[in-house]
């Protein structure tokens, strides 16, 4: 049985990997290639030139760092409407100190991390008409990163020159998020809350860039979230969104063979029905009145265990789009 496991296991990641490109470029919805959009591999190579995230040097401090054990703290509002979910939050807590273990729970997100950075950085100094080669590209823009857990995504962002906000829902991961980021001079001036997106909604909080890689998946109600990201876009703004298809290639692969059979992620980390697919996160940011502009999917290849940006969406895709009425690319 253990065999057969481990056939399908390499079978579904060997179709995975059929559509990587080795110099990929993303797309727009609408199916045109954009010849204004920047090449994402040597972007990659810039990004990674960064000093490598510094590694956790007292584990007795990051454990201290993380809360009481046993008790699970959250963001707490002073508005009913919230699209926190309790269970999903449940299931991070129960991880929250593995966030900047490369080799744990987070492992996929690790080895994400590089390409998502490219596409970001990609994104945005086309849209802020920015110089993608200096080397600090994203200086002077305010960016934040909803549902930013240990701060994985919100440092590399740190040292391309942006002032990060990083809020997440649960305290755990805030503090986990504040001891990493002081090993560094630069991540040390990150901005970590505990708090909802709909609550920075409530206290006019705006900012040029709002992020959210890998959440919309796990909250309550897509379209509330949504609509609370998109009010923290200031005039002239954008966002980048993250997620994973609801197809049954997704099931195999981001379920099954992530959570079941490579033990990549705890089982039970996703539920494909609270999966999103393109044309649906497309119609919940039209409503919220942003308008997609560039779409990619990202592709893993197994046999040199790298993430690179493809056409092919059926698994995991990202998408970035600008506030209407707000500016013109």
């Amino acid at each position: 049985m253990a065999s057969v496991s481990v056939r399908l296991c390499r079978d579904l990641l060997r179709n995975s990997a059929r559509f990587s490109f080795k110099s990929p470029s993303c797309f727009p919805v609408g199916g045109a290639v954009s010849s204004a959009v920047l090449p994402l591999t040597p972007l990659r190579c810039l990004s990674e030139s960064a000093p490598p995230p510094a590694p956790i040097r007292n584990s007795d401090e990051m454990k201290a760092g993380s809360g009481s054990a046993g008790v699970v703290r959250v963001a707490t509002s002073d508005n009913s409407r919230s699209s926190l979910n309790e269970a999903e939050l449940a299931k991070f807590a129960a991880i929250s100190e593995t966030w900047w273990d490369s080799k744990g729970p987070f492992k996929p997100l690790h080895l994400m991390n590089p390409t998502r950075v490219s596409f970001i950085r990609s994104m945005l100094c086309r849209h802020f008409r920015k110089d993608p080669c200096t080397k600090r590209p994203l200086e002077g823009l305010k960016i934040i990163d909803v549902g930013c857990g240990g701060g994985i995504l919100s440092e590399p962002l740190a040292r391309l020159g942006a002032y990060v906000t990083g809020i997440d829902a649960l305290e755990k991961n805030i503090n986990v998020a504040r001891v990493h980021a002081r090993f560094d001079s630069v991540t040390s001036s990150i901005e970590y809350i505990c708090t909802t997106a709909e609550q920075l909604v409530r206290d006019k909080r705006k900012f040029d860039a709002v992020l959210s890689l890998e959440v919309i998946e796990h909250v309550s109600d897509p379209l509330d979230f949504v609509q609370s990201l998109s009010d923290l876009i200031a005039p002239g703004g954008a966002t980048v969104i993250s997620t994973i298809n609801r197809s049954i290639r997704a099931y195999a692969t981001a379920i099954v063979a992530a959570e079941y059979l490579l033990n990549w992620l705890p089982s039970g980390t996703h539920e494909w029905s609270k999966f999103l697919t393109p044309e649906e996160l497309v119609l919940i940011l039209e409503r919220a009145s942003i308008s997609v502009k560039e779409m990619a999917g990202f592709v893993y290849d197994p046999l040199s265990g790298d993430w690179s940006l493809s056409n092919d969406t059926s698994v995991n895709f990202i998408a970035f789009g600008a506030k209407e009425n707000a500016g013109a690319i």
